[in-house]
C-alpha cells in the first residue's frame, strides 16, 4: 500500500488489483495497483473507489475508523465505475455509508464508455477522479486508455474536452501515477495524442 498526503484532507492510496495476476496489456501503462481516494468534505467523509489493501486491512480499518470517529461526519462512498464496488459494500456497511455526492463534490459523466463511468471534481482542491478512461502515462501525464471499456473514443474526447474546462490541478487516476499540477493541461495534452 501507498499512501499519499496530497493537500489537507485529501488523501489517495493504492491497493494490489484483486485479479492482479490476470492483469491485460490495453497498450498505454496501466498497473494493476488501484487508485482510491479519502477526502473530508466540510459535510461528509468521502471514500472513492475505495479497495481495502490485501494484508494490511486491519491497520488501514484502524486509521479510518479513528478519522471517521475525529471528524463526528457521515460517510459517503462514490463509484467512478460499476465495477469499482470492491469493499465499498463492506464500507458501506461498516460505516453505514450512503452514496450522496457532498456540496464541494461535482460529478461528470464521462460518455464513450461501455457502462457508465463518472469522474468527480473534489472543488476545494482542484482534484479530479477518474476511472480507467485515463492512466497515469509513467513520465508525468495521462494517457487515454483503449480498455474494454471504451466504446466510442471521439463520446469520450468531447465529454474530457467539457471536463477539462474545469480548473483542474490534480488529476487522481485508477492506475498510474496521478498528475499532481496542471492537471488540466495534462487531460488537453492526453486528448491530443
Amino acid at each position: 500500500m501507498d499512501v499519499q498526503h496530497l493537500a489537507e484532507g485529501l488523501w489517495r492510496w493504492t491497493a494490489p488489483h484483486p485479479n492482479a495476476a490476470d492483469w491485460p496489456d490495453w497498450g498505454p501503462p496501466a498497473p494493476p495497483e488501484v487508485g482510491c481516494v479519502y477526502y473530508e468534505a466540510p459535510d461528509a467523509v468521502v471514500l472513492i473507489d475505495p479497495l481495502l489493501p490485501a494484508g494490511e486491512e486491519e491497520d488501514f480499518l484502524a486509521y479510518l475508523d479513528r478519522d471517521v470517529e475525529r471528524l463526528g461526519l457521515p460517510v459517503s462512498i462514490l463509484l467512478t465505475a460499476a465495477w469499482h464496488e470492491r469493499s465499498a459494500a463492506s464500507l458501506r456497511e461498516r460505516y453505514r455509508a450512503d452514496e450522496r455526492v457532498p456540496e464541494s463534490v461535482e460529478a461528470y459523466p464521462v460518455e464513450g464508455a461501455v457502462e457508465e463511468q463518472l469522474a468527480y471534481f473534489i472543488r476545494p482542491h482542484r482534484a479530479l477522479v477518474v476511472a480507467e478512461v485515463l492512466v497515469g502515462d509513467g513520465r508525468g501525464g495521462l494517457a487515454v486508455v483503449p480498455s474494454p471499456a471504451l466504446a466510442d473514443r471521439a463520446a469520450l474526447e468531447r465529454s474530457l474536452r467539457a471536463i477539462a474546462a474545469l480548473p483542474i490541478e490534480l488529476v487522481l487516476v485508477s492506475h498510474g501515477q496521478p498528475v499532481l499540477q496542471n492537471g488540466r493541461r495534462a487531460i488537453e495534452s492526453a486528448i491530443q495524442l
